[in-house]
């Protein structure tokens, strides 16, 4: 019976190292073909996403007045503008001039209507829109 269990563990341990051996040799093939992998991957990578820009702004509506307060966080200068929808057809509709925020400023825009406001929102120099009903 001690023959058997002598065998048995040195049959354990030349699995074990032959086991270890294999993977030693492995492991160097499996990173090199990982670096090409990543290395094509890199090669074809899509053009990086844009800077991103634009002011983030909260528009507030209480009877008839509006105000919008607008802050860039982004190195880029942005320009808003603030429109006003009056509820009233014989109420004029208002745009405001465009203002230039520069980054980290925060400016402030406002309208009335002389009865109530329907929506209001702001544009921006790129184009997106932010409409608050």
């Amino acid at each position: 019976m001690r023959g058997t269990r002598h065998r048995t563990r040195s049959r354990t341990r030349s699995l074990l190292a032959a086991s270890a051996a294999v993977a030693g040799l492995l492991v160097p093939v499996g990173l090199y073909a990982a670096g090409h992998v990543g290395a094509a991957r890199a090669a074809t990578s899509h053009a990086p996403d844009p800077e991103p820009s634009g002011s983030e702004c909260r528009t507030s509506v209480q009877g008839s007045r509006v105000v919008a307060y607008c802050h860039n966080p982004y190195p880029s200068a942005d320009r808003v503008q603030l429109h006003t929808e009056c509820a009233r057809w014989w109420d004029i509709d208002a745009d405001s001039a465009p203002v230039a925020v520069a980054p980290g400023r925060t400016v402030r825009l406002d309208a009335r209507c002389w009865k109530d406001v329907d929506s209001a929102w702001v544009t921006h120099a790129a184009g997106t829109t932010a409409k608050v009903s």
